[in-house]
């Protein structure tokens, strides 16, 4: 990994990408004197008087030095000001190119990135950060890793799984004491699963769990997908059936003959849930203690003739009545396993919970 070399210049505007840094366009004349190319002087009259005192101490200042930074940056900051993004772009690529050792390239990089986001040039800028971090040294700006701000913004800007899988590793990695771990791991199971390695998604569920309650954006059900996703990789997974129809004769026959232990063979071992229609799938409740003998003893179990209208070709529901006094109608929840890591699995049924009472 590249370690950030510090760099103690203040910078005026957060986040690192606000304070642009360019180069000067200077040509010697003749007579040894410094000219200044037009093209980089803007702005009302005292900007660009501005301009040509700061691209004059620009001139003598020495090439990969602080003090050459500073005044680079200082310049740099009267282009945010001015919103001059382009010229910034110009300058701050001719620097890369002519000054290839340059120890700041990558902050300068990191600014020509941030220019094209000004511009909306979402794109072009990914690029540019993806740049950085494979191909330049880390640099640290107060505190702040030029990286981190990288892939941070790579994150944001890139939709690619493959590339997402690669930059959260090199988060967790590198940034693990800056950086939110529970998100990171989530998201890298989540990139995971989009570029098919089951078998890395699970790892890294596995490693979100203790981080559980983190709040994650657009997942309100992360910690049950995450530890879904573990215990049923951890489980023998032995009470999953080859079909839905072989499936529900076992239960249908278990019921017929009022057979509690036949009917918790067909029971997921893991993740079986019991909860009325009202409940979502976060107030899952555990069926540790449920005891299908204590609702089956002295009670005829029935059932319908077909399976209810909302089944579909992944997830299927019986109603079953005659359960208890309090609520008699029970409806069994069939699903079909999605887990492409094990094709044995992959495809086949399990009864994976039991919904209260009558549908809305």
């Amino acid at each position: 990994m590249n370690k950030g070399k510090k760099i103690g210049v203040y910078i005026i505007m957060p986040v690192l990408a606000a304070a642009l840094v360019t180069v000067c366009g200077k040509i010697a004349g003749n007579d040894g004197a410094v000219k200044i190319d037009p093209y980089y002087i803007t702005g009302s009259t005292q900007n660009r008087e501005d301009f040509r005192e700061l691209f004059a101490l620009l001139a003598g200042e020495q090439e990969g030095t602080e003090s050459q930074f500073a005044v680079v940056r200082e310049i740099a900051s009267s282009y945010v000001r001015l919103k001059e993004y382009g010229k910034l772009i110009y300058f701050l690529g001719s620097r890369t190119v002519n000054s290839p050792d340059d120890p700041y390239n990558s902050y300068y990089l990191l600014m020509i990135a941030y220019a094209y986001t000004q511009q909306n040039s979402y794109p072009v800028a990914a690029r540019y950060f993806d740049l950085i971090i494979k191909n330049y040294p880390d640099l640290i700006i107060n505190g702040e890793s030029v990286h981190l701000a990288c892939l941070k913004q790579l994150i944001e800007l890139t939709d690619n799984p493959e590339q997402r899988v690669w930059y959260y590793q090199e988060l967790i990695s590198r940034f693990s004491e800056q950086i939110d771990l529970g998100t990171a791991w989530f998201m890298l199971a989540q990139a995971y699963e989009r570029i098919g390695d089951w078998n890395g998604a699970i790892r890294a569920y596995t490693q979100y769990l203790p981080y559980a309650g983190t709040i994650i954006p657009g997942f309100p059900n992360a910690d049950n997908h995450a530890k879904q996703q573990v215990d049923f990789s951890n489980s023998p997974k032995d009470w999953t059936f080859e079909s839905l129809p072989a499936l529900l004769k076992a239960v249908q026959t278990a019921l017929n003959d009022g057979s509690p232990s036949r009917l918790r063979r067909c029971q997921a071992k893991v993740n079986f849930f019991a909860r009325s229609w009202e409940q979502g799938e976060t107030d899952d409740s555990g069926m540790v203690d449920f005891n299908l003998s204590d609702f089956m003893r002295g009670n005829r179990i029935r059932y319908a003739d077909q399976l209810d209208t909302v089944s579909n070709a992944t997830e299927a529901y019986l109603r079953t009545w005659g359960w208890s006094q309090y609520i008699s109608t029970w409806y069994l929840y069939f699903r079909k396993i999605y887990f492409p890591s094990d094709p044995e699995i992959h495809g086949r049924w399990e009864w994976a919970g039991v919904y209260y009472g009558e549908k809305f």
